[in-house]
Parts: structure tokens; sequence; C-alpha cells
């Protein structure tokens, strides 16, 4: 026990013993790569030790996320998620990689919601409107989405589920596809990113109905949480650090503490805050915790709507 105690001493004060690796399983340039650089960039100024940021997009994250399931497990590569990382397990019959066994949580970085937004054409004002006029017209309202399985899609899908309606889901390759056919009122329901929408909902070319978070968002307080109407109603987009499942307790620690620390730096901070994000920065089994309850959640909604994925 005392010799364990002492490794694991070691391993932390010589943690990182070179240069660190940042997995991004998305194109540059995203939310997702824009959280894991800044990071990236605190942690070399910490560590004193160079982190390369490598993106690796594809496959609804599946493809970066094999690559450091597969690592070396000593704390050197690390993986930056969204929300929809949760979902894959449900979503893909196989995967190169099993969630539970092969990654290790390390926090739970922040979180914000989606606003459920429609077009100026449709003639609805509020949640209940929307759910009054869907309910008359069984199936002939559309929804787009960024994709099959993606975290409007699932928002989608959650929403028919709990307000008892059926909006007909429209995949895009990617939401910027999407959001020009709501713009121009071909799809007129979407579930947009707040920071994405708010410019758009200002100058009226989209109105806001909701956020999808349980309680109002601090970026646009003005607008009433969907839960309000819709109970139980709670889809947020997140972000989080995992690490290859065998890295050293203690050295996922030392990691989630340096990685709070910086979350929490005003100006960190002030910049999630201005995208629609509240810091959040867990312990490693609080983001356990979470992930648990996430991927049942998604679990639930995608066997529920027979969401199926293409590995």
């Amino acid at each position: 026990m005392v010799v364990a105690a002492a490794r694991a001493a070691e391993s932390a004060q010589s943690y990182p013993s070179g240069p660190l690796r940042m997995v991004i399983p998305y194109p540059p340039g995203g939310g997702t790569d824009i959280l894991g650089r800044v990071i990236a960039q605190k942690l070399n100024e910490r560590f004193g030790q160079p982190v390369v940021v490598d993106n690796r997009p594809g496959a609804n994250n599946t493809l970066g996320t094999a690559l450091v399931a597969k690592a070396p497990p000593d704390g050197h590569t690390l993986l930056i998620v969204p929300a929809g990382y949760a979902a894959n397990p449900a979503l893909y019959k196989s995967l190169p990689y099993d969630q539970a066994r092969d990654l290790a949580p390390v926090s739970h970085l922040a979180s914000g919601p989606l606003v459920l937004v429609v077009h100026p054409s449709l003639p609805v004002r509020s949640v209940q409107e929307l759910i009054a006029f869907a309910k008359a017209r069984p199936g002939e309202i559309n929804v787009g989405s960024a994709g099959n399985g993606s975290l409007p899609h699932l928002c989608a899908e959650l929403f028919n589920l709990t307000a008892k309606v059926k909006l007909i889901h429209i995949p895009y390759k990617g939401s910027g596809a999407a959001i020009v056919d709501v713009m121009s009122g071909q799809v007129p329901v979407y579930f947009m990113n707040i920071l994405q929408s708010l410019p758009l909902i200002k100058a009226g070319k989209l109105r806001a109905l909701g956020v999808t978070s349980p309680q109002r968002s601090v970026i646009a307080p003005e607008l009433p949480a969907i839960a309000e109407t819709v109970a139980g109603f709670d889809m947020t987009n997140w972000y989080g650090m995992l690490v290859p499942a065998a890295t050293p307790r203690d050295v996922i620690v030392k990691l989630q503490q340096e990685v709070t620390r910086i979350l929490n730096l005003p100006e960190l901070k002030e910049r999630l805050a201005a995208d629609g994000m509240t810091v959040v920065g867990s312990t490693a089994d609080q983001f356990v915790a979470f992930l648990a309850r996430e991927t049942a959640k998604y679990n639930r909604i995608i066997q529920a709507a027979g969401i199926k994925g293409a590995l």
C-alpha cells in the first residue's frame, strides 16, 4: 500500500513528462475545436510542454474517439467531446471501442442550451402554440437537423416524445445546410446553437420559442425554457474531456484540477458565457455519473424513435 501510494505521488509529480496530444474528433472551427484549443494553450503555459491539437473528424466523433481509446494510458493523449458522444453506443451497432471500458472521464467542461426556432411564416409564437399546431397537423410539420443522430435531431425526437407530437425529421449533412433551408422556410422548425441563433432572432429572420436547458439561459433570459411548458424536457449541448481508461488515477486528478482552474479563469468564463456556455469543471466521478445519465437518456430517445447509425 505504501509503495503504491509513493508511486502514485511520483507519477503525479512527474506528469506530464513530454508533449501532450489533444484529439478533437471534429474539423477546425466548431465549438469543440475552439474550446479544446483554448484549453490546450493554457495547459501548455501551465505545464511547459507542447500541447498539439489533432483534428480527427468523422462518423459522429467515433474516429477520433477510437484513436484515443487505443492510445497509451499515460495521460499524454486527451479527447474533447461534445454531447453527441453519449449517443454513440445506442446509435451504432458496432463501435471500434467500448466507451465504458476503454475511456476514462476527466471532467465535464461546460454546458449550454440549444434554441427551438421557427421560420416567421409558421403561425406560432410559443412552445404551447407549436404543440397545438403540430397536433392539428400530425406528420405535416418538418424539423431539420445537422444529421442523423446529431444533437438537433435528438432534441426533435425528445420533443416528439415529451410533447406527444409528430414532427417529421429532415436530416442534412451539417448544420450549415440545415440552417439555409430553415431560413428559407422550406423546413420551418429547428433546434439551433444559441450563439448562431441570436443574431437571426434579433434580425427577425427566425422566431425563438424556447431554450432546451431545464432553466432559462443567462445569455438570453427572456427566452423561456421548453421545460416550462413540456415537463421534463432537458437537452443541453455540453463538452467533456476523457483519456484512455488505464490512465493512472492520480494523473487524471491532476489533469482535472488544472482544467478546472483554466475553465474558471475570468477571461475564459467570460468567453464561454458569450458563446452561451456555462463553466462546469466537474470532478472525474461527477462526470462519470453525468455521462451515465446522458447515455441512458439518449438510449431511450434513440430506441423510441428508431434512430439507426451507419457503423
